[in-house]
């Protein structure tokens, strides 16, 4: 700088260094019109598993792209990856979309909590698995799960198990007007109606403690352990016990395994939700008075559903099925 003094300094002594920020940032984001499809089957402290093109044996390790912000990603979505697919060892894609989801099924914490949480996407079917003894039926867990599944858009299939210590003529005729798959399962037999109802599909299976589950799906998957072992790697080599986990059965088809799942909050479903599944019916509620619970008798007294019954066809045991399972997500019989 010139030795001339500061009050006689004009433009030509200012030296000013560019800043690093000088540079105007784009909103354009790139298209990525390169990403390899894929199907997330783990996650694990913020490292995805996906197979490429759903391909079991194309197992690559991710992370979510920085533009997808906190979009969260879930076990069953169809995601878009760049960067290195080759599935080797210490090597990381990208998540860089997401799709549109063509089912989810969610829970809250219990029904008063807000904050939803997507257990699983994109499956086709829920099946709800429930031991006909050791432990006993719990109906009101069955009930929101079906509440779920129909929310969600899965279809759900109830899947009885340990058929050789009780009878399950009861839970059958129980359920029979929901028009709801059913199948049987014993101890000592192979599973193979339940197979071929799982075959060429995702299905997600939920129960709780000590109803089969966990047998059920090592007879699906003979190699389930160490699959669940190989997914669940993408952190330090823990098992993934508290979230689901997508596992290819023999053949074609992936069952989804959901361990953790004791009980469905229904803070996030309303009454038509439930509805709208069951044809007639959904087009009848349309004629209840504004905000119907649909539940009938003193609480809603002028249901149309009751009318659509008597004079229209409705089946009275459809009906029935269907108010117990509104009363389930109503947080009205013990779940």
């Amino acid at each position: 700088m010139s030795k001339r003094g500061w009050r006689n300094l004009d433009e030509s002594d200012v030296r000013v260094r560019p800043g690093r920020g000088s540079r105007p940032r784009s909103k354009q984001r790139p298209k990525h019109s390169d990403a390899a499809e894929a199907m997330v089957i783990a996650v694990d402290r913020g490292r995805w598993t996906v197979a490429l093109d759903s391909d079991p044996d194309r197992v690559v390790t991710a992370m979510r792209a920085r533009e997808l912000g906190r979009t969260p990603v879930v076990v069953g979505d169809l995601v878009g990856v760049v960067g290195d697919i080759s599935g080797k060892p210490d090597t990381l894609a990208r998540i860089v979309r997401v799709a549109d989801r063509a089912s989810v099924l969610r829970r809250t914490a219990d029904d008063t909590d807000p904050y939803e949480r997507v257990v699983v996407a994109n499956a086709e079917q829920l099946i709800i698995v429930t031991a006909l003894a050791d432990p006993p039926p719990r109906p009101g867990f069955i009930d929101r799960c079906l509440v779920a599944a129909y929310a969600g858009g899965l279809l759900p299939v109830l899947c009885l198990t340990k058929a050789d210590l009780a009878d399950p003529g009861e839970w059958i005729a129980s359920y029979s007007s929901l028009d709801m798959p059913i199948t049987i399962t014993s101890l000592d037999a192979e599973p193979d109606e339940l197979r071929d109802m799982l075959a060429g599909r995702v299905s997600a299976l939920v129960g709780h403690s000590g109803v089969g589950k966990s047998t059920l799906v090592n007879k699906l998957v003979p190699d389930a352990a160490r699959a669940t072992g190989e997914v669940s790697g993408v952190g330090k080599g823990r098992h993934t016990s508290t979230s689901a986990v997508a596992l290819a059965l023999p053949g074609d088809g992936w069952v989804v395994d959901t361990p953790g799942i004791r009980s469905f909050g229904l803070a996030h479903v309303t009454a038509d939700d439930v509805i709208a599944p069951f044809e007639g019916f959904a087009e009848a509620a349309e004629e209840c008075p504004p905000n119907c619970g649909h539940l009938g008798g003193t609480d809603d007294p002028d249901c149309y559903l009751d009318t659509y019954t008597e004079q229209e066809g409705g089946s009275p045991d459809q009906l029935a099925s269907l108010r117990r399972l509104l009363r389930s997500r109503a947080g009205l019989e013990e779940a």
